[in-house]
């Protein structure tokens, strides 16, 4: 099966839902046009990253009745596009999380909430947001998925559960900024974040798509440099650094065959190991699990 997968990098407007609504809904009209059939937004998309105070205000609820939902919902429905958007999303008990839902064909099939949220440099998620617990596969017509959010794939541990749950494809949404500079002038996060998605796309031998935003927010650039990496480690397509760009990868599934075939990997994973190797470090640390 050949997918077309689209990456709609862009640079939210802080806090004004309808205008990042409408700009969503004005990329799935172009996405339409160039038969993509999976668009992904970047992390807090619709929201904005640097939100502070502005978090219980933007909070939504991915079902059809919710006004910034209700819209996207009904697009992937006429468009035939499944969608992968950034949001914050609040429960019946008030907690807040950073959060991606994939919508296809007027469905809410899954949502993701950020697992890790860094307190580090720049960073302060933990202030305003609560941890999310589940990191779980799920089924889509282009078969097994995975999403994760920025700082999850920093971890070896998301994308580790998503492979053995048995998603085939990896999708990541962020929003990060430009940091440091390498021996060639590049930047250096930009760096970091194309290893670590070449290494899992190797490692676990599947498709790994990356989506990040642009443009300039609380002091923050973000450097975009949207990519999917193919099952061998190598980038496919690669969007620009800094500007906005909707991007089209075709992708064929066909390749984990072939990749698998060669680089049996998951055939050979030792989960029972693994499990019997955790449950003994646990039971060493002093103070339990983190």
């Amino acid at each position: 099966m050949k997918v077309s997968i689209g990456l709609a990098q862009f640079a939210p407007r802080l806090g004004s839902i309808q205008a990042n609504l409408d700009h969503h809904l004005r990329t799935i009209e172009d996405a339409a046009a160039q038969g993509i059939e999976l668009l992904v937004f970047p992390e807090l998309s619709l929201t904005g990253y640097n939100l502070q105070d502005l978090v219980s205000e933007v909070a939504a609820h991915p079902t059809p009745d919710d006004p910034m939902f209700g819209p996207l919902l009904d697009a992937s429905r006429a468009t035939n596009i499944d969608l992968v958007v950034g949001f914050v999303e609040e429960d019946r008990r008030h907690r807040f999380y950073i959060s991606q839902a994939y919508l296809s064909e007027g469905k809410t099939l899954h949502v993701h909430h950020k697992v890790y949220l860094p307190t580090y440099t720049m960073f302060d998620e933990g202030r305003f947001f609560a941890w999310g617990d589940e990191v779980r596969a799920f089924e889509t017509r282009f078969g097994r998925v995975g999403m994760l959010i920025c700082e999850d794939f920093w971890h070896a541990s998301p994308p580790y559960l998503l492979w053995l749950d048995g998603a085939d494809l990896l999708l990541f949404a962020s929003a990060s900024p430009g940091r440091g500079l390498d021996e060639q002038e590049r930047l250096g996060s930009a760096r970091w974040v194309e290893l670590v998605n070449q290494a899992y796309a190797s490692m676990f031998t599947n498709y790994v798509v990356h989506c990040n935003r642009v443009g300039f927010e609380g002091g923050f650039n973000f450097w975009g440099g949207s990519t999917v990496a193919d099952p061998n480690g190598e980038f496919l397509v690669h969007a620009p650094y800094l500007d906005e760009a909707l991007v089209e990868c075709t992708i064929d599934l066909n390749e984990l065959h072939r990749t698998r075939s060669r680089l049996p990997l998951l055939r050979d994973e030792r989960t029972g190991l693994m499990m019997r190797e955790l449950s003994r470090i646990l039971a060493e640390q002093p103070n339990g699990e983190r």
